[in-house]
């Protein structure tokens, strides 16, 4: 377990060296492919999100497919298509770039519902289903999805469904003065992507999960990220709040970052620091909230202070 350890903190660390200054954010996107989920950055152009998708995938030499969301864009683009091929008289199944450990779907938001519909089935199931033949995904299959807040024009936003799908949402935000200095010095005459060397083949990385299963989470850690679910479907501050779906990955995310830090057992501090990120993307103020300028944050931050966490 101590290696495999080291694996991830040396996968974390070399991450950084390519995106600076976002250590933590790093470490959270890898646990959530080390749990099965997938993830959704939202954020403003140029800070860094396209890059760390392919600085981890290269890492973990996993196959990636990348796709830039547009109008335009079809349910057959990503998935694949059936064509008929000439010279064996037949119709085959062409795979798209769905086909991959790792899926970046760029602007996401741009793209309408019906295609982003079609990531649903994959996501969820790890399968494509076309012409009635079903195709398994890979299994280290990871998406992850960027969106741009601040332009909505030309945008179509997630429904609800889709949301709930993913275990985090996240954002990079913008680096400080000194990160920004040293990120620019680094990337001004060559790509840092360039001398990327693996840390570990894609099976190594499956074969991490199986870890996963020796992290203990006591009882009163169980009741406390079900508590906190719990008041988010109970509060009048929100319209709806948290499906069970939102406990489950709470916890296995949980049992993820707990084996990055080299423990065994689940913390509650792990939960706390969690429930924004897992949370914050599943649950909708109600008319109210939002006439008194409350937001999703602000609403978390409130709940955590009013639920006391376990203190073993």
């Amino acid at each position: 377990m101590n290696q495999d350890f080291e694996k991830l903190q040396d996968l974390v660390e070399s991450a950084s060296k390519v995106i600076v200054g976002k250590k933590e954010s790093i470490k959270l996107l890898v646990a959530t492919w080390l749990a099965g989920g997938h993830a959704l950055i939202e954020d403003v152009p140029g800070t860094g999100k396209t890059v760390l998708a392919k600085t981890l995938s290269s890492l973990i030499k996993a196959p990636m497919g990348r796709v830039q969301f547009t109008p335009d864009l079809l349910p057959g683009d990503i998935t694949g298509t059936t064509i008929y091929d000439q010279n064996s008289h037949q119709f085959k199944f062409e795979k798209g770039p769905l086909f991959c450990s790792f899926f970046l779907a760029d602007e996401i938001n741009r793209a309408t519902p019906r295609t982003q519909s079609a990531l649903l089935e994959a996501m969820s199931e790890r399968q494509i289903t076309s012409d009635r033949e079903t195709y398994i995904l890979d299994k280290a299959f990871f998406v992850v999805a960027t969106q741009n807040p601040i332009e909505h024009h030309g945008t179509f936003p997630l429904p609800e469904a889709q949301l709930d799908r993913f275990s985090i949402k996240m954002s990079l935000g913008y680096m400080s003065v000194k990160e920004e200095l040293q990120m620019i010095k680094s990337h001004i005459f060559e790509s840092p992507l360039d001398k990327l060397q693996p840390i570990m083949e894609r099976s190594q990385f499956i074969a991490l999960r199986a870890h996963l299963r020796n992290i203990t989470i006591q009882d009163s850690v169980y009741e406390y990220a079900v508590k906190i679910v719990d008041q988010t479907r109970r509060s009048k501050k929100l319209a709806v709040g948290c499906s069970p779906r939102a406990t489950l990955t709470l916890l296995q995310l949980a049992r993820a970052i707990a084996f990055m830090n080299g423990e065994d057992f689940v913390r509650p501090k792990i939960i706390y620091n969690l429930v924004p990120s897992v949370l914050g993307h599943r649950i909708i103020l109600s008319q109210d909230s939002k006439f008194a300028g409350l937001t999703e944050k602000e609403f978390l931050d409130e709940l955590l202070t009013k639920i006391q966490p376990p203190t073993k």
